[in-house]
């Protein structure tokens, strides 16, 4: 009796959903990834790549390193159809199974060495400035302000954030905690107003924010939240499955609600709950749990649904050793949580979930 063929599983997407699920099925049929970038990027140690360049070698991971029995295609998506995606180049890849991971929209280089560049520029832009303005109070901009807070507590930090309270995401209580911590180390915080950088001329030091008030900075860093990447869906057979925010609609498989053979997991999709690293690796789980029953010919009443978390439970780095923490039972900071995150940001424990070396 012949072996059945084998199946083609294809991932779009090198994030942490994309790269996490391609792991888990590349010795369960032919995979390929499809990403514009070589690498997986840790995103939540992407910040303090910028004061120590050297971090991100690890925590900068080529898709070879850790896919050793699939296919790299190193591309963008640009059109699905139910058996092919089509990419920049006008290649068509061949599917009986496909994962939409494309996430938030991000302008980073395709290679891990201009990638490495890169924070190596942020760096020296870093300390080349006495006085630093970051825009944006959310998770990014919190966490760089207290990365260079830290590591160059002589530089003169200014972070404005539209919203009244910073982490608006977590409760009152971690944004009040948070916004004590970031002043007790001289970083000055502008709420309820924005920056017109459009207005910024050249080589300008002086920015002007909503309210009038003027900044004087030797750089700017914008920590403003990022595009989805779902524009490219909207004229392919999936385009009436995207919400009105552009997420793509799942049922409780981490299916593409009516395709039995789609699954979206990660930012992209419409799951009501905060769009978080380690929430997004358990999406990949158990989508990848599903896939593995399909692929050998499952009962699909066998396939796992997918909880939502309830809460909102969260780690915000603040710098080297502190951090805040939203916890189901209580909200803290400093030395205490910043054990959990803040010294390795879980990079060696992301990169043995993977199969590698911790890198230290």
């Amino acid at each position: 009796m012949a072996n059945p063929p084998v199946k083609k599983i294809v991932v779009i997407g090198g994030g942490v959903a994309g790269s996490y699920i391609a792991k888990s099925l590349q010795f369960h049929g032919n995979l390929t990834l499809i990403d514009p970038k070589e690498y997986f990027e840790i995103p939540w140690a992407s910040l303090r790549g910028m004061v120590e360049p050297s971090f991100a070698e690890r925590s900068l991971i080529q898709h070879k390193d850790y896919l050793t029995a699939s296919r790299l295609i190193v591309s963008n998506a640009i059109s699905i159809t139910d058996s092919e995606i089509l990419i920049l180049e006008g290649r068509t890849i061949p599917y009986d199974y496909l994962v939409i991971a494309t996430g938030h929209g991000d302008q980073v280089p395709k290679t891990r060495s201009e990638r490495l560049k890169q924070y190596q520029s942020e760096n020296e832009k870093i300390k080349a400035s006495q006085s630093i303005l970051i825009v944006g109070g959310g998770p990014t901009g919190v966490e760089l302000a207290g990365e260079i807070a830290v590591d160059f507590p002589e530089k003169k930090v200014t972070l404005v954030h539209k919203g009244y309270r910073l982490l608006e995401f977590l409760g009152p209580k971690a944004s009040k905690k948070t916004l004590e911590w970031l002043k007790s180390r001289r970083v000055e915080v502008k709420l309820d107003q924005t920056v017109n950088l459009e207005d910024v001329s050249d080589g300008s030091n002086r920015y002007t924010t909503s309210a009038g008030e003027t900044i004087r900075a030797d750089c700017h860093f914008i920590c403003t939240g990022k595009p989805l990447a779902s524009s490219w869906l909207k004229g392919t057979i999936l385009r009436d499955r995207l919400d009105k925010s552009g997420r793509l609609i799942v049922d409780e498989n981490l299916r593409v609600k009516g395709r039995n053979n789609i699954f979206a997991i990660g930012d992209i999709t419409n799951i009501k709950e905060m769009k978080q690293g380690y929430l997004a690796k358990k999406q990949a789980s158990v989508a990848a749990k599903n896939l593995q029953i399909l692929i050998r010919g499952g009962d699909e009443s066998k396939m796992s649904c997918y909880k939502v978390k309830s809460g909102n439970t969260a780690v915000v780095s603040l710098g080297r050793h502190d951090a805040v923490a939203q916890l189901p039972l209580t909200t803290m900071i400093g030395l205490i949580p910043g054990l959990i995150k803040s010294k390795d940001l879980f990079v060696g424990k992301t990169r043995k979930e993977l199969d590698l070396d911790s890198g230290d």
